[in-house]
């Protein structure tokens, strides 16, 4: 048993902690994460289309941050929301972000017609400029174009009676200057063509007619040769390509409404055409154009981004399905399957279950849920559910477990971002079925990762428990590195049960046994747990702490373990994405290391370790060190308590990504981000690589 942990005091108003040239900003920390990705696009040891697909997540990441980060600084300048702990003002912090984006985009299309698009060219997979097109390739595509795309395009000529219309978030669009008159004797001078969804991005060529077996054009190429078939009897005088991406948060007052999920199907139908955020536009196009469309928009100057090629870079992810050649992406594997899984409450009952995704298959989890559905012993299943996949079979077995006669609860959190609509499609789906759905606490997203099966074993009841770092989804687990626990340990199955009645109910404030929760005691505990390492430096004994998360930026985290620093505790941090803590300086954070883990896989585990002294604390989580998983969020941190699954642990996930000289990035104290390089004489060490080779062997 772990001595008590003490309690830490607030810091004081004047702590120098609070400086906040100790503190990078979070936005910028998360545009600079892109970087690292776009360098495994410019990796040559890395497959061809490998380097592909990495370009397209730099690209779509940076959709994603100015639909929410960037929206969110220009909320807090509309009303004045207080800076962050780093002291920036929101109008500086935009135009920060223009110019650390802009930097970004002039990387990513450097990336791709320098080094990609040749590259693949000499690897057979094509993708054809207008410049390039043969006389047969024209031919092919202009009657693609007449019968396949121009059927379903609406251009819109602007005048007085036709003003600018919608345009859709991160839809492509062509601005058309014209001149002359129509039959109607309208005198021409701009029109909007808007690319419905339902087109191909990318469109690829028979073989028989292009020459190559994978050869394809961008949609936007097809339109700007041949808008002038739109608009005939007028002469088109030039044609661009432009894209907005806008806000995408959507904002509900949960305690002025009185049906959560009513209320979010109103504000998906507007989503699309929320705040403008930027504007992507072809490199070429004329000022007083680029001036047109940010008016329209009501965007200043340093929200448009010139681009040299597709608006929309990220649709030639189309091309990594379409291609099949295994030569050029990463070799399958398979993961390793569970012995026993085919009786996983036998199995579980001799002792815990330690799955690590995607080196470990999903089917345990799986095979968990479909055998409770069937099994007659078993009187209920409770569970969460922030992101599953599309035809989750999580989603069929909870359906077949109510059909079977089980107390069936699933705890579907609506909010989760940009899975909004499919959530509300499979809670319906749910209820139908006579499941009871619940939607969570007011204010709080409901992101822990529980599933709790409640069985009768002879005159008792027994509870066996699922606990992960991510979601339940089958499709992130085979790319995704996450852990989950199975156990039938009774402290841990009576907390996962206090901690559903709390959601479902009106339950008053639980005291846990095991667990840790956000956001009552998860928090407090670590900051708890971070000062008790530091108590043991002063006294002369070790101090140790290696955490690795998604994301941190917890004020009170940071200066907990800058304290802890100064007394001498040595700190590991493997953080993938944004982190504000500075590192390296001296009388603060000397101790204290960050290093991000770029590769294959999307590192997304998080486990906390505090050595204690010898006698460690280890959790796994569904958590980062963030200010809403600590503190707006419901989330839990599960001990590890079987000592060699802790072991494992510490090999696979805290030793093994401290090892990696391959992939990682150490953060320096300046804010950028050092390769990490093996020494003379060290043997090259990749984590990921690491564990698929104990799978593999």
């Amino acid at each position: 048993m772990n001595p008590p942990v003490p309690a830490m005091d607030p810091p004081a108003d004047n702590d120098p902690l609070r400086d906040p040239s100790l503190y990078f900003n979070r936005e910028l920390s998360q545009l600079d994460f892109n970087f690292r990705v776009l360098a495994q696009a410019r990796d040559e040891s890395v497959p061809l289309l490998e380097r592909l697909r990495f370009l397209c997540i730099s690209c779509t990441n940076l959709d994603e941050f100015f639909e929410i980060r960037a929206a969110t600084v220009r909320h807090a300048q509309d009303f004045a929301v207080p800076v962050a702990a780093d002291g920036m003002s929101p109008a500086t912090l935009l135009r920060r972000i223009h110019d650390r984006a802009a930097e970004l985009v002039d990387a990513q299309y450097r990336c791709w017609s320098d080094e990609l698009r040749p590259a693949l060219s000499a690897s057979g997979v094509r993708v054809l400029g207008r410049e390039s097109w043969n006389a047969r390739q024209e031919r092919w595509l202009r009657a693609y174009f007449r019968e396949e795309i121009m059927p379903v395009l609406s251009p819109l000529g602007l005048d007085p009676a036709h003003p600018f219309p919608k345009i859709l978030n991160k839809s492509l669009n062509i601005v058309v200057v014209l001149k002359g008159q129509d039959a109607f004797g309208r005198t021409g001078h701009l029109a909007i063509v808007r690319a419905p969804r339902s087109l191909p991005r990318i469109i690829q060529m028979p073989q028989k007619v292009s020459g190559g077996e994978y050869d394809f054009v961008f949609l936007s190429s097809v339109l700007s040769e041949f808008v002038e078939e739109m608009f005939p009897g007028m002469e088109v005088k030039g044609a661009y390509q432009f894209r907005v991406t806008r806000n995408s948060e959507l904002i509900v007052d949960e305690d002025e409404v009185e049906n959560l999920a009513l209320a979010l199907r109103d504000e998906l139908v507007g989503r699309g055409y929320l705040r403008a955020m930027r504007l992507e536009i072809a490199a070429n196009c004329p000022k007083p154009i680029v001036q047109t469309l940010l008016e329209n928009f009501e965007l200043p100057a340093n929200a448009v981004y010139r681009i040299h090629g597709a608006v929309n870079l990220n649709r030639i992810i189309q091309i990594y399905d379409q291609v099949d050649r295994p030569d050029l992406k990463y070799p399958p594997f398979v993961p390793r399957q569970l012995a026993g899984s085919d009786a996983m409450f036998e199995r579980v009952a001799t002792g815990d279950v330690l799955l690590h995704h995607p080196f470990d298959a999903f089917t345990p989890v799986l095979e968990l849920i479909r055998q409770a559905a069937e099994d007659p012993s078993v009187l209920a299943i409770k569970q969460t559910l922030y992101r599953t996949a599309k035809d989750s079979a999580i989603i069929e077995h909870l359906v077949q477990a109510a059909r079977n006669g089980k107390d069936v609860t699933a705890v579907v959190e609506l909010r989760a971002r940009f899975d909004e609509e499919a959530n509300l499609a499979f809670a319906d789906r749910l209820q139908e079925a006579g499941v009871q759905v619940v939607y969570g606490v007011v204010g709080y997203k409901t992101h822990a990762k529980m599933l709790l099966v409640v069985r009768r074993e002879g005159r008792k009841l027994r509870r066996y428990v699922h606990l992960g770092t991510g979601n339940y989804h089958a499709g992130t687990a085979r790319a995704y590195t996450d852990l989950g626990l199975i156990t039938a340990d009774p402290a841990i199955g009576n907390d996962v049960h206090l901690i559903f009645q709390q959601l479902s109910g009106l339950a008053p404030a639980i005291r846990l046994e095991r667990l840790l929760q956000s956001p009552f005691t998860l928090h407090a505990g670590v900051l708890a747990r971070i000062e008790r390492e530091a108590a043991h430096a002063r006294a002369g004994r070790t101090g140790r702490i290696v955490a690795k998360m998604n994301a941190l930026n917890e004020p009170q985290v940071i200066r907990a373990l800058y304290a802890a620093s100064n007394d001498g505790v040595q700190i590991d941090l493997v953080v993938r994405g944004a982190c504000t803590l500075r590192p390296g300086v001296a009388g603060v954070s000397e101790n204290i290391r960050v290093r991000s883990i770029v590769g294959r896989f999307l590192e997304h585990s998080r486990v906390y370790w505090f050595g204690n002294d010898g006698d460690p604390d280890l959790f796994c989580t569904s958590a980062d060190w963030l200010e809403r998983n600590l503190l707006r969020r419901v989330e839990t941190g599960f001990p590890i308590l079987d000592p060699s699954i802790a072991a494992r642990i510490q090999d696979e996930v805290l030793d093994n990504y401290l090892a990696d000289n391959l992939n990682a990035w150490e953060l320096q104290a300046d804010g950028g981000y050092r390769k990490v390089e093996p020494r003379e004489g060290e043997m090259p060490h990749s984590a990921q690589a690491a564990l698929l080779a104990k799978i593999c062997t």
